[in-house]
């Protein structure tokens, strides 16, 4: 045992070790008794224990895993943008106001739509739609019309008749030309409805920046248009009389932006195309900046590309000013400022709650005292790598057990070294590397080429959960999300892992994990005990993570729970959404259940006429056969 592990833990290590307060965003913390809590609000005194709401959705009757949604922190989310606007405007003296707008395709479910809607009309919170079915969804939702529909995306003459329905039925709605062809249908149906339009003109801005999302912005980006062809779009309203019509000015960097500089940069920019456009005679009133505001997942608060190097504050203060500074220099009216923040409303708002079913763990056998004289070589030799590891010798040693074990192993396939020896090698290797790996603990600088050693020597956990259905980009671009126990935090992690889901596929796994220094490969966790119950949490998930979720292995969307919080330390349950069940999944990919049950019905019968089962075990069978196709396609805890 290292000198670290006999030290005292406690829960506010815990919140250290997991890095609670970097990425938390004031939501979530460590109680004394090892509970991770979650706050209504940052500035909120009340906790409210994550394993208090497992136990009340257990004793419901629903299984791991679950999406937990916090209404909560969704208003939060809302109110802290709008404040944080109105303090910047406020301060600097900006006479335009803040209109905050939820890009739907960042989380298009029907409950986080209804909240936003509902909560955010106090603050005309507003939607931003890129299809006509979000735009169907927004119109059934939105009833506050000084809030701004944002219609971008490609669209088509039913898209543009249905904005421009909703334009004159009150809604603060407009059609965003994303392509040059776009115009000439928006003012083909406008003259056939008679409804003057709000245009919006999306530009194509030079800026550009880092992350996953880089190429949203600059010249070869999808949307927007070019200089030449916004001058060919002012020109052709000015031919129809309808440069009136032009009101709002639109781009976009990119959905995660983590340097400050950036935006101020992309800003800039736009503000320049702005004050031009109002100079060709268009009325203008809104600058819609995009998305981009970041959501600091791993809690480094840099400019890596799964974090950010800026406040919410001090990006709010960034952009007021800097469009304030570069329209006044042409005396232009402040517009309206619209962000698209869709990313960092939701993220915090929802939590994956699943349970380990299972550990699987490197073979830790007893070393022999001594290796038989019959043995080869390699295997003498590893024993002696074994006795001479020291401090100064780390580096050394490890090497030599690399390269005494490749040889024990060219030896067998050659014939030269029986099963049970090579059985012995191992054993002894993996002794060293673990050896080497506690002695690295004990030094303040081990050497650099071993400080991924704990990787090939970790346990594997096996977790209640698909990856692919819960959290694809963990596994489709490499994004990182805090992970951790949701209990047992007052104890000391004694375990490091990686996590594997319960999918038949390497890929399942994940083996990156947010550190403030680095990306770690390993997890810190705490002893598996067959029988007891251990709930971790994924969390940041609520962007993009339940619509991108596939159905690989028919694993099919989990249970989700919505609560809110009261500040007596309470929840209420306040909706259920029954997961898929296996029926639900095979009726997604093409299958009849009704179909699939006779068929199997069918060869139960001929089970019985074959002499294989009873008429009694057929029942039975059957019977096992519904519950599967009716049941959970998770597996069910002990």
């Amino acid at each position: 045992m290292n000198k670290r592990s006999i030290e005292t833990w406690s829960a506010a290590k815990s919140a250290d070790l997991y890095g609670v307060k970097s990425w938390s965003g004031g939501y979530f913390d460590v109680a004394e008794n090892g509970d991770l809590c979650i706050k209504p609000s940052p500035a909120s005194k009340t906790r409210v224990s994550i394993p208090e709401i497992i136990a009340g959705i257990r004793d419901r009757g629903f299984e791991m895993p679950v999406l937990l949604r916090i209404e909560n922190i969704l208003d939060s989310q809302i109110s802290l943008i709008h404040k944080s606007f109105g303090s910047a405007i406020k301060k600097l003296g900006y006479k335009g106001e803040f209109r905050g707008v939820y890009p739907i395709k960042v989380n298009q479910q029907e409950q986080v739509i209804g909240e936003i809607c509902a909560f955010g009309s106090r603050f005309h919170h507003g939607l931003e739609v890129g299809s006509k079915a979000e735009l169907i969804t927004a119109l059934s939702h939105l009833t506050d019309h000084q809030a701004c529909l944002i219609c971008n995306g490609y669209k088509d003459a039913e898209f543009i008749d249905l904005a421009l329905y909703a334009r004159k039925m009150g809604f603060n709605c407009f059609l965003v030309l994303e392509m040059p062809s776009e115009l000439e249908l928006v003012l083909e149906r406008a003259a056939a409805l008679g409804i003057d339009p709000q245009i919006g003109i999306r530009i194509k801005v030079s800026s550009q920046v880092g992350g996953h999302w880089a190429e949203s912005a600059g010249d070869l980006s999808i949307f927007g248009l070019s200089a030449s062809e916004v001058v060919d779009a002012l020109d052709r309203l000015k031919a129809e009389g309808k440069l009136d019509c032009v009101r709002l000015l639109h781009f976009h960097l990119g959905s995660q932006v983590p340097n400050i500089r950036d935006i101020r940069t992309a800003v800039h920019e736009v503000c320049r195309m702005y004050a031009e456009l109002a100079a060709e005679g268009c009325p203008m009133g809104y600058l819609d900046l995009g998305g981009g505001l970041a959501v600091d997942y791993d809690g480094s608060h840099t400019n890596f590309e799964s974090s950010r190097n800026y406040s919410l504050e001090e990006y709010c203060s960034d952009v007021v000013e800097s469009v304030m500074t570069a329209l006044d220099e042409r005396d232009i009216p402040h517009p309206h400022i619209v962000t698209e923040s869709g990313r960092a409303t939701v993220a915090y708002y929802s939590v994956l709650l699943f349970d380990v079913m299972d550990v699987s763990r490197l073979e830790n056998r007893p070393l022999p005292d001594v290796v038989p004289d019959d043995c080869p070589d390699p295997v003498h030799n590893l024993l002696e790598v074994y006795q001479a590891i020291t401090p100064r010798k780390l580096q050394e040693c490890y090497n030599d057990a690399i390269f005494y074990r490749d040889e024990m192993r060219q030896q067998f396939n050659l014939g030269q070294c029986t099963l049970r020896q090579r059985a012995m090698g191992e054993t002894i290797f993996w002794a060293i590397m673990r050896k080497v790996a506690d002695t690295m603990d004990d030094l303040k600088a081990p050497p650099r080429g071993l400080t991924d050693i704990s990787y090939p020597l970790a346990s594997i956990y096996y977790c209640n959960m698909s990856v692919f259905q819960s959290l694809p980009d963990a596994w489709a671009i490499d994004q990182l999300f805090p992970i951790m126990p949701l209990h047992r935090l007052n104890e000391q992690p004694t375990e490091k892992a990686l996590l594997a889901d319960i999918t038949c596929d390497c890929d399942g796994k994940i083996d990156h994990f947010i550190d403030p220094r680095e990306v770690k490969r390993v997890l810190e966790l705490h002893s598996f005990e067959p029988g007891e119950p251990y709930y971790m949490g994924a969390f940041l998930v609520g962007a993009y993570q339940e619509t991108l979720g596939d159905l690989h292995n028919l694993f099919g969307d989990t249970n989700v729970v919505s609560v809110r919080l009261g500040e007596d330390g309470g929840f209420d349950i306040v909706r259920e959404q029954e997961g898929d069940s296996v029926a639900d999944v095979l009726s997604y990919v093409e299958y009849d259940p009704k179909t699939v049950a006779g068929n199997f019905r069918n060869t139960a019968e001929q089970a019985v006429r074959d002499g294989r089962l009873t008429p009694q075990e057929r029942r039975d069978v059957m019977k096992a056969f519904r519950n599967c196709l009716n049941g959970y396609t998770y597996l069910h805890s002990k």
